[in-house]
């Protein structure tokens, strides 16, 4: 087995299955189109997509360590043109970063309001136990 992944491969379809397309590559080797792998969108029907002995291009997904099975994909055919295409970088973006800095949040805040909110809650504290004692007696 001499394929490796993102290879472009051409076969046979031998068979059509409900979930994708059997292709034969070589003499011993076979590969399957997932049905979502034939082309972008929705394929409702695979049968009126491809037919049996049709000859196919597509390219190397994945080849599966232990049991060799190899899965294909057409729908990646015309991104593999784009493989070999430089990516520019435009520096003359300004960013934006949408942040709260400007507003009073953190550590120091929550520990200079800890006082307060300690004093309010022994307060409530202190109520409470005086209305229970109130309705006790």
């Amino acid at each position: 087995m001499n394929y490796k992944i993102g290879q472009k491969v051409t076969g046979t379809v031998t068979g059509i299955q409900p979930y994708g397309a059997f292709v034969k590559l070589d003499e011993d080797t076979q590969g399957l189109i997932h049905i979502s792998e034939l082309k972008s969108g929705v394929v409702k029907n695979l049968s009126d997509e491809l037919s049996v002995g049709q000859k196919v291009s597509a390219i190397v997904l994945d080849i599966d360590q232990y049991s060799q099975k190899i899965s294909l994909s057409v729908r990646q055919l015309p991104l593999m043109s784009l493989a070999h295409t430089p990516i520019i970088k435009n520096n003359n973006v300004k960013r934006r970063f949408w942040t709260n800095y400007h507003l009073d949040f953190g550590f120091e805040p929550i520990a200079l309001a800890m006082p307060g909110w300690m004093a309010e809650a022994s307060k409530r504290l202190h109520l409470d136990d005086q209305q229970k004692g109130e309705k006790i007696k």
